[in-house]
């Protein structure tokens, strides 16, 4: 159907048109609020909206999904993108965005929530929460003098098929970044390379720890929510395993930053401001505390579960989160025939 307008009526009419289309996208918008693309743990993101709104009235609209799936859906979209927020598990998804130029700076009062260690030095994005690297072992076959000093003596011949990891997740690659940013090039790839050789390959982290648990390897790595998470369930999967924290600034105990950042492109800048203000502050960290996604509160002087070990006793190294290299690492390890 066509519709035309002539003379100063149909223009009267056509502005008409127009006012009330207007009228009717900004109700659109209205009803949905602000978009978060969320890579984080559903549940925790829905408590977080759900909270927020409660206590702003500022409705929230979750999009799931994964870290790099999002990451790369940003950048694909460009300025067009009709994200508000993007939040990750793992750090190196929010480089490849910022690396695009498509974040907008974060409030200074937002960013002074959080130490410098939890944040990108140049203060595009912030760390939300986050979760460090573990070695599950079997509990049931190893004993704290047989276990690895640091991650990097997993290269050894003497690990071979002892241990997992889950190389094609977000998670596993974040570390891979960490270790790439701490001991160089040439040493990761060579890390890469013996890991190729040693480990076996699991989906996911939960899978690896079962296997750890079922005596199909003896130590995994992987972050360490996922067993505290089992334990406050039924613990049926991590009966006979046990968490070697590496500590001394080893690449295998990096801290791998949750992060949040608003988009240059919003159109609900205010907003999206707010609500990364209101996770990174007591609202948003105490359900870290109170809740069950296990992962450390990151909000200055904010308490963690009580069930973990604390933050500051881990000697874990620091990285800049926003050094870290997605494109780099997925070149390397897919050199060394890991993805």
């Amino acid at each position: 159907m066509t519709i035309s307008f002539s003379g100063s009526a149909g223009a009267l009419a056509l502005a008409a048109l127009f006012a009330s289309t207007g009228a009717t996208v900004a109700l659109a918008q209205e009803d949905i609020g602000i978009v978060v693309y969320n890579a984080q743990h559903e549940s925790l993101g829905v408590a977080w909206a759900e909270a927020f709104t409660k206590e702003t009235g500022i409705k929230v609209t979750l999009r799931k999904g994964s870290d790099m799936e999002f990451a790369n859906q940003i950048v694909q979209e460009g300025a067009a993108s009709p994200a508000d927020v993007f939040l990750t598990e793992n750090s190196p998804a929010m480089s490849l965005v910022d690396g695009a130029g498509l974040f907008e700076p974060v409030a200074s009062e937002t960013l002074a929530q959080v130490p410098e260690n939890f944040r990108p030095s140049n203060g595009h994005w912030i760390g939300v929460a986050a979760r460090s690297t573990v070695f599950a072992y079997d509990k049931t076959k190893l004993t704290e003098d047989k276990l690895p000093k640091s991650m990097l003596d997993l290269a050894d011949p003497s690990w071979k098929g002892r241990w997992a990891a889950s190389p094609s997740g977000a998670d596993f690659q974040a570390i891979v970044s960490a270790l790439l940013s701490l001991k160089g090039e040439e040493a990761t790839a060579s890390w890469l390379k013996a890991m190729k050789e040693n480990f076996t390959a699991y989906k996911g982290n939960s899978t690896a720890m079962k296997a750890v648990n079922a005596g199909e390897v003896e130590g995994a790595v992987i972050y360490h929510y996922y067993y505290f998470g089992d334990q406050a369930k039924t613990g049926e999967n991590g009966k006979n395993v046990a968490l070697h924290f590496f500590k001394n600034q080893d690449p295998g105990a990096f801290v791998s930053i949750s992060g949040g950042g608003v988009l240059a492109s919003s159109q609900h800048k205010e907003n999206a401001q707010k609500f990364l203000a209101w996770i990174t502050g007591k609202g948003g960290q105490g359900i870290l505390r109170d809740g069950t996604s296990f992962e450390y509160a990151v909000g200055n002087g904010e308490a963690s579960n009580t069930a973990l070990p604390a933050l500051a006793d881990l000697q874990y190294p620091k990285v800049d989160p926003a050094t870290l290299n997605s494109a780099k690492v997925t070149d390397l390890m897919t050199d060394a025939g890991l993805l």
